[in-house]
């Protein structure tokens, strides 16, 4: 299975124990703390079931080592049982009797070929983030094209509010909130309730404006205190989660539970600042609200004064019960903020590095690494034919137990295989299982340093002794290799040492540099370049494989010079700089496609 959809599996089962935890929660909680808590709780979820990080220790990591090792045991122990018509340990057939073929597969590959539709499923099961992508690309798509269509429904009956007092009583209510935007006020007698729309240009949309100043305040105050806590990104958030977990019950129960948080946190949020002596006259607007004339009902994207009937019933309740909030309960519920942040650090996801950490470990099998005598080509050729079927079936354990029995030369043509196509994972499996001392570990190892390729480089290094690596480490130091220096001394824990020696050397590099160019007759200071007592303009210095060079430029300085050097990068003179080396060089510098 691809390692991404692993990864994001793991998330989504984190992310539904998170949600079952807070649902049972909330049902004793709901009327005891407050409601905006329990609206903003929810992006802790939201963050789990989007984000792919979490400790390296956490519930989901040790799930999946338990389970990766039970597979494996069983696998070994299946492997290890010896049957009669196992490669190694056939019996010789009878004098006349023809040898049964029909059964001399091993154990581990009748695993993967016990039912005549494994490769079939195997195919789907390695393809099967396709399908969940594709379900999610297109639940995205129809949500976003069901709010343009609401949009353009209601902008095309939208009429501007001119009037001057109600726009003036507006301009109240949301300096009231804080809010120094221009808000618009229209017009749309087909909706069911009153409305914001727009992420960045907010506009209040409402049914009718024959409605009482009493009604019309709590209105917009509750509208504008949905654009100020940005309840309409908040709401697409919880919409973009849902398509990628479109699969997962509980993340759909969670949207429906922050639908309903979203309502109950805005009452609270207008009672508290209209006081809670008023929670009778902003029920009664709500009911009138509910009582318009208007169809239009789809509010996907929007955020509106009542969503329907049942939930409205209990708003009217929970508003009738609204109270402050206590001490005791305002610790109670930083209690549960953090017992829910460590619950979802604890539960965690499927960590990312625990397949190359599983890799660079050799599993406990029992493997008799010498065949049969007198079935050797036998055995070797059932392996390899396993080796390629597990390879092509991308099943990392399986191939993992089947790499150790093949032949020294088979296993030298897999690691070439795995290293000209940069297939790290199942290299890291192979390699693991190699002598550090053998002759086909040298040579990968002396491969890889050569070639500069750190990453296969890395993973041979996992498998070496510290003795082993202080060897690599005197080379690469030999070498002023930088960059196999730093992987080696990090392996080593001793990257402070590092440290200290790149400053030094970069103290003497410069130091050499200075007295190299002062043997020439140019000087520095500070930043500044001189020749013959003349402060240069333009100081060039290219290396002759020109991976290196030096270029400075002061346009105070009066003369343009160039470090000349050998094939064998020593300095053997100065040289003015002509005009047309000049122009060139600047030209070359403008020039974008060069950069």
């Amino acid at each position: 299975m691809n390692m991404v959809l692993k990864v994001f599996l793991s998330m989504s089962f984190s992310g539904a124990l998170l949600i079952l935890a807070l649902v049972c929660g909330e049902r004793f909680l709901k009327h005891k703390i407050s409601r905006q808590w329990q609206y903003y709780i929810w992006l802790i979820v939201i963050l789990r079931l989007l984000l792919p990080f979490g400790p390296e220790t956490n519930l989901m990591g040790k799930t999946y080592q338990a389970v990766d090792e039970a597979i494996t045991q069983n696998t070994s122990l299946s492997e290890a049982q010896e049957p009669v018509n196992a490669p190694g340990n056939v019996l010789p057939p009878a004098v006349g009797s023809e040898p049964d073929n029909e059964n001399t597969n091993s154990p581990v590959e009748e695993l993967v070929t016990a039912h005549p539709l494994k490769d079939i499923t195997s195919l789907l099961i390695n393809h099967i983030w396709l399908i969940w992508l594709m379900v999610a690309l297109g639940m995205l798509i129809r949500k976003v094209t069901i709010y343009q269509g609401f949009i353009r429904y209601i902008n095309a009956g939208l009429s501007p509010v001119s009037d001057m007092g109600i726009l003036d009583r507006l301009s109240v209510v949301a300096e009231r909130v804080g809010i120094k935007k221009p808000i618009e006020l229209c017009v749309n007698p087909l909706i069911s309730s009153p409305l914001l729309i727009g992420f960045f240009h907010p506009c209040i949309v409402l049914p009718s404006v024959d409605i009482s100043e009493k009604d019309f305040q709590y209105i917009v105050l509750h509208e504008l205190t949905h654009y100020k806590r940005r309840d309409m990104f908040y709401k697409w958030l919880v919409q973009v989660t849902v398509c990628l977990h479109w699969f997962n019950p509980f993340v759909h129960l969670m949207s429906r539970e922050i639908t309903k948080a979203c309502e109950f946190s805005c009452d609270e949020a207008v009672l508290t600042k209209m006081g809670y002596g008023n929670a009778q006259e902003y029920g009664n607007t709500l009911l009138d609200a509910m009582a318009a004339v208007g169809r239009y009902k789809e509010n996907l994207g929007a955020v509106t004064l009542s969503e329907n009937k049942q939930l409205l019933k209990e708003r009217l309740g929970a508003i009738m019960k609204f109270k402050e909030q206590s001490r005791t309960v305002k610790m109670l519920t930083f209690a549960l903020t953090l017992c829910v942040l460590l619950g979802a650090a604890f539960v965690g996801v499927f960590p990312v590095a625990a397949a190359t950490d599983r890799t660079t470990r050799k599993p406990q099998v029992a493997v008799d690494k010498t065949p049969t005598q007198g079935n050797t080509s036998t055995s070797s050729k059932d392996y390899a034919t396993q080796a390629e079927r597990y390879y092509e079936a991308d099943s990392l354990p399986l191939f993992e137990i089947t790499f150790p029995r093949l032949d020294e030369n088979t296993q030298k043509k897999w690691l070439e295989k795995f290293y000209a196509d940069e297939d790290f994972a199942f290299f890291s499996v192979a390699v693991c299982w190699i002598d550090t001392n053998s002759a086909l570990f040298t040579d990968f190892a002396e491969k890889a340093y050569d070639d500069e390729e750190m990453a296969f480089f890395s993973i041979l290094i996992d498998c070496m002794d510290e003795a082993e690596l202080e060897l690599w480490l005197d080379r690469a130091l030999e070498d002023g290799n930088w960059a196999f220096q730093s992987m080696l001394f990090d392996k080593l824990n001793r990257s402070e040492e590092f440290d200290e020696l790149e400053e030094k050397q970069k103290k003497e590099w410069a130091e050499a540099q200075t007295a190299e160019y002062r043997a020439v007759g140019v000087t520095m200071d500070g930043k500044d370049y001189y020749y013959q007592g003349q402060l240069v303009n333009i100081f060039l210095d290219i290396r002759p494989n020109k991976s290196v060079y030096t270029l400075n430029m002061n346009p105070k300085g009066t003369v343009n010079i160039k470090i000349v050097r050998d094939a064998e990068n020593k300095i053997t003179g100065v040289s003015y700089m002509t005009e047309a080396e000049v122009t060139e060089l600047l030209e070359d510098m403008s020039d974008p496609d060069d950069k």
